[in-house]
């Protein structure tokens, strides 16, 4: 979105897709559906709508052949609700959000874990020679010139 005005009209195409979702697309196979984002291309004519769904493969399938069979509805809607002289297609996208944060979690859980188990080694571990093993000045050492 290189202009405000289309970061304008993505915002509206958003609202708008989410509101005809809760109320009048009533596909059985839509399952609870989230718009996440709406990407509009540099010259307008192609929008991207990122969404999530909340249960397993099996719902995120069945609601992606949902909207693709609402698809032509929803551009309509789109195109009179906001009154732009050329309606932009949609294509819907699943956002990997969910995907991508368990896979952070899961890779902070592991980072966590070594560093328990580093700490609980140091904990028991000793010097090999001295605590301090430098030389300070004014103690009782040999001077080596």
């Amino acid at each position: 979105m290189s202009s405000p005005r289309f970061a304008k009209v993505a915002e509206q195409i958003k609202v708008i897709i989410a509101q005809m979702l809760e109320r009048r697309i009533k596909d059985p196979r839509l399952g609870f559906v989230t718009i996440t984002d709406v990407r509009i291309t540099g010259d307008g004519r192609e929008a991207t709508v990122f969404y999530t769904v909340l249960g397993d493969a099996d719902a995120r399938a069945e609601s992606a052949v949902a909207l693709a069979s609402a698809t032509g509805l929803l551009r309509s809607t789109v195109g009179k609700q906001l009154g732009l002289k050329f309606t932009p297609t949609l294509a819907f996208v699943l956002d990997a959000v969910e995907e991508d944060a368990a896979h952070i979690e899961e890779a902070l859980a592991k980072a966590r874990e070594q560093d328990a188990a580093v700490a609980a080694q140091a904990a028991g571990a000793s010097y090999a020679g001295d605590a301090d093993p430098y030389r300070k000045p004014g103690e009782d050492a040999e001077d080596v010139d």
